[in-house]
């Protein structure tokens, strides 16, 4: 076990505390028996409340402008879940799919609350294959009911959410698969709510989805072909978020082995990659849904300066970023301490601009409402989540 950070330093400790007084440095030790670390580590909040949301996308062919348009609007939907209940851990997962001759059935995506990662994910999503009308939609909601890792009802309180989404009607042909009664029947019983979203006007679809929904105590949605129109509202206050966040970057640590630290770091690009009103929104939802975790700047775990509010946190030498390696314990206590107390700073100038984008996002967001109707993808999930979410 390394020495460094078996105790308290004080002088660490008061450097850190000035502005904030967040991070405890208390009974943590820079080892540990593995290399691994759990991606969800401090990432949520502990009012044991849960919110657990999960899409499941067709993305054959005629799915493109779906897609295209849940790309742009998850986080600003990861904003709206955060809105509802301020307090609540929010895990989200993905399920594609296609059909047996494409190149995949189903890809899925365990629910997490390091929201970025899902995001990573759904940024790979091509629209392609299908074609012939079916697809295999009882095998994805099989593997969202029983495979994405849902919290137990009898243990936990929680909001379970299944967003099914697609313009085809299920193969009923497969005799593999386990057809879409029994598989909405263990959703139930787990808790699960099920919403369909019908994307164009299919008739045999819509017989199903209809069917679905009622089934799964949900509700049934039809929007256009293409997702509907998407509303992006650009703001007067992404620049300056953008520039925040930048700055916020520059406060990173990321440890752990060499692949966990790229991880973070791409998290960190994907401000820099996004369009601008997604990656404000990606800005908002990481400061709203961490206000208790010290100013996180990206989901899951991996960076240090926020998971050392974790007072069992241990980490083993080799896994410390190269330029904590070449420094004393006391040149390491003080330059966490430093990267903490700089970003303390930076999140209370985050937090004002994000609560003048919020208000100017609502305010636009609605007008554009009244202007174009609510017949997106995003506009329906939004309204659906704030009915459901108790």
């Amino acid at each position: 076990m390394c020495g460094w950070y078996n105790s308290i330093r004080p002088s660490a400790l008061a450097a850190a505390a000035v502005l904030a007084g967040l991070l405890s440095f208390s009974g943590s030790a820079f080892a540990a028996a593995s290399g691994e670390y759990d991606k969800n580590q401090g990432a949520g909040k502990n009012s044991g409340k849960r919110i657990e949301v999960a899409f499941v996308l067709d993305t054959t062919g005629s799915m493109h402008g779906l897609i295209d348009g849940a790309r742009k609007k998850i986080w600003a939907i990861a904003n709206n879940i955060v809105d509802l209940n301020p307090e609540a851990e929010i895990y989200i997962g993905l399920v594609g799919y296609r059909d047996l001759e494409d190149d995949y059935v189903t890809r899925s995506f365990k629910l997490t609350t390091d929201i970025q990662s899902i995001y990573a994910e759904l940024l790979k999503f091509e629209a392609d294959g299908g074609g012939d009308t079916p697809e295999s939609v009882n095998e994805a909601l099989d593997v969202a009911v029983s495979g994405l890792g849902w919290s137990d009802k009898r243990e936990l309180a929680a909001n379970r959410i299944i967003f099914l989404v697609g313009d085809a009607p299920p193969h009923m042909d497969y005799k593999q698969d386990r057809h879409y009664p029994l598989v909405i029947k263990e959703a139930v019983g787990k808790g699960i709510i099920l919403n369909t979203v019908q994307c164009g006007d299919m008739r045999s679809t819509t017989r199903v989805w209809k069917e679905m929904a009622k089934l799964g105590g949900g509700r049934y949605m039809a929007i256009p072909q293409d997702g509907g129109k998407v509303i992006i509202i650009e703001t007067p206050y992404d620049a300056d978020i953008l520039i925040i966040q930048r700055k916020m970057n520059q406060t990173v640590i990321p440890y752990g082995s060499a692949r966990a630290q790229d991880e973070v770091k791409s998290k960190m690009e994907m401000y820099e990659k996004a369009p601008a009103p997604a990656a404000a929104d990606m800005s908002s939802y990481v400061s709203k849904a961490s206000r208790d975790r010290g100013s996180a700047i990206i989901t899951g775990s991996g960076d240090l300066v926020s998971d050392m509010k974790d007072k069992n946190l241990t980490v083993k030498e080799e896994e410390l970023p190269a330029e904590l390696r070449q420094m004393t314990a006391e040149e390491r206590d003080k330059y966490i301490a430093g990267k903490a107390a700089e970003r303390e700073v930076l999140a209370r100038e985050l937090a004002e601009k994000v609560s003048q984008r919020d208000k100017f996002v609502r305010e636009r967001e609605a007008e554009e409402i009244k202007k174009t109707g609510a017949d997106s993808f995003d506009t329906n999930v939004s309204k659906t989540l704030r009915e459901q979410i108790k």
